[in-house]
């Protein structure tokens, strides 16, 4: 299947709905988007004061999932090429006070054209992000390259159950009843909850993306099923 993830598309898609994309997140999620989150940080947790970068970051919320989990004592960079997305990830700093402030950043950049120097960051990250990058292997690169050699990567996405039954009801859910709340809630000119689905569908998942980070330049690469597999961690680990 081709899925258009151009630029100028994502960017668009994503800028129109960054105004509804938390509430819908938790609400099409039933909230689980926060377990995920919660067992990204919790599985590949800070280590020392090195600083994390979270990539495709959107509104922010792993990032500051993060900043949270190192208890402020690392600094924490979320990059992003949706303006309006880094809008509200920046009201939701300002509200957590004048250490957060201090303590991370939100940047407009593309996933592919990273701004930093190699070897930077103990952690990168990306959750929900990398499909929607429009080179997997380049994205996959650059995070590699800005991540410290012994650090690590982890690859937050959502993926399709292994278990024949549930995967045949929850890819009706996914293909049929999602995009149009999605679409009533969030109105777009880009289809942005019909590309949901799409998306997941085209993007390689399991063995198939643990291969393509090895390929990055990752070894010791791992992955995680959660909630039967609607989502899945991905480490991966730069020697």
């Amino acid at each position: 299947m081709s899925v258009d993830k151009s630029g100028t598309r994502i960017r668009r898609m994503f800028g129109e709905i960054s105004g509804r994309y938390d509430f819908l997140n938790h609400f099409l999620s039933g909230g689980t988007d926060i377990y995920w989150r919660w067992q990204t940080v919790r599985r590949v947790a800070p280590d020392g004061n090195a600083p994390i970068l979270d990539v495709c970051t959107g509104t922010g919320d792993l990032a500051i999932a993060y900043w949270k989990k190192a208890r402020g004592q690392t600094r924490v960079v979320g990059t992003d090429f949706t303006h309006e997305m880094l809008v509200i990830a920046r009201q939701k700093i300002a509200k957590l006070g004048s250490n957060a402030n201090s303590q991370m950043a939100f940047l407009e950049a593309d996933t592919q054209h990273l701004p930093f120097e190699d070897n930077q960051f103990q952690i990168v990250s990306v959750a929900f992000g990398l499909r929607n990058v429009a080179d997997t292997l380049a994205g996959l690169k650059e995070m590699t390259r800005v991540c410290r050699s012994g650090g690590r990567v982890a690859v937050l996405e959502f993926s399709m159950p292994t278990n024949r039954m549930f995967c045949a009801v929850y890819r009706w859910y996914f293909r049929n009843v999602l995009p149009r709340i999605g679409q009533l809630l969030a109105r777009n000119s880009e289809a942005a909850y019909n590309y949901l689905p799409q998306s997941v569908s085209a993007f390689p998942q399991g063995a198939e993306l643990a291969g393509i980070m090895q390929q990055a330049g990752l070894s010791e690469c791992t992955w995680v099923p959660l909630t039967f597999g609607i989502a899945t961690l991905y480490i991966g680990r730069k020697p």
